[in-house]
């Protein structure tokens, strides 16, 4: 029971981060701790990732499988959103595909925050 509560937090959780960290940028009053989970989240992908060996890396995502295996989840892919959009549509989408969107998708929202953020302080001074 505690594992399926777990699980359900964490695809909450995670899925809002992401959704946030994807359009976050957009509003005025959210837009530096935008930039504060999009950085943590690059962190995470880099620096955490060469430290564990795994370029990507997201504990929410190793902490959610955890979560999974202990509910008899096996073979699941390296990445949530992969994860996320199978489970979501029930299609066994293409693995490098996902990750290219996905990268794709953060250095976009990344490059658009830098942006909105630099603009507004700017406009501060």
């Amino acid at each position: 029971m505690i594992y399926r509560i777990l699980d359900i937090f964490f695809v909450v959780f995670h899925t809002s981060v992401i959704i946030f960290n994807l359009f976050g940028w957009i509003w005025k009053k959210t837009r530096i701790a935008n930039l504060i989970t999009l950085s943590l989240t690059g962190a995470s992908w880099l620096f955490l990732g060469l430290i564990v060996g795994t370029l990507g890396y997201c504990p929410f995502t190793d902490w959610h499988f955890n979560v999974l295996y202990k509910l008899g989840k096996t073979d699941l892919p390296n990445s949530y959103i992969k994860y996320l959009a199978d489970r979501i549509t029930g299609i066994n989408f293409n693995a490098s595909m996902i990750d290219s969107i996905t990268l794709y998708a953060f250095l976009a929202a990344l490059v658009l925050s830098l942006i909105f953020n630099s603009r507004d302080y700017f406009r501060k001074k």
